[in-house]
């Protein structure tokens, strides 16, 4: 079955990029349907405790990734450097931005009270936020979103796959609502 093994060979070459289904078909030339029976094979294939890798689908795109079980042997190739961490602000600027994005620098400001000037800079250089562009407002300050590697990070395949927010009540609607209530 050489189709197989050209899937295999597609998903290794693109590396952590990964490739859309879209893509595999327009350069198998095969249906979407026979892609998708491509990928169930290679998948079950990979499903042996004897392989190291699987198929996941991150980010809008297939690609090889470890096995989470044999993480512990993986640590131990790279080393656990506490840099590839990431700080409590450098989180809460990351939900900041996924779940407002595209969002300005002044935007985030206000909504964490601090300066995120430097938190921003470093999850640039960490690939986890991008510009998106820039915003209307005077000065066309940037707007920042997050990126593939980001979903790539966190297990997503999209933005939409984050957790949903349960909004609290402010006192200002309780109040509403408990004035009119008594009434």
């Amino acid at each position: 079955m050489k189709y197989l093994g050209i899937l295999e060979g597609l998903l290794f070459v693109v590396g952590d990029e990964g490739i859309t289904l879209e893509s595999i078909c327009k350069i198998m030339e095969k249906s979407e349907t026979e892609v998708k029976d491509l990928l169930k094979k290679l998948k079950e294939k990979y499903e042996d405790e004897s392989s190291g890798i699987r198929i996941s689908y991150l980010g809008d795109a297939f690609k090889l990734t470890t096995k989470p079980e044999h993480k512990e042997f993986y640590k131990k190739l790279v080393g656990e450097e506490g840099s590839s961490k990431l700080s409590a602000s450098s989180l809460e600027t990351l939900a900041i931005i996924a779940y407002n994005g595209p969002i300005t620098r002044a935007e985030i400001d206000e909504m964490r009270g601090v300066d995120s000037s430097y938190v921003i800079r470093r999850l640039i250089a960490q690939d986890l936020i991008k510009v998106s562009g820039r915003s209307e407002l005077p000065g066309r300050p940037n707007l920042y979103e997050v990126t593939k590697y980001f979903l790539d990070y966190f297990g997503l395949a999209t933005i939409h796959d984050l957790p949903k927010l349960e909004q609290e009540e402010s006192e200002e609607e309780d109040l509403y609502s408990t004035i009119f209530k008594e009434n």
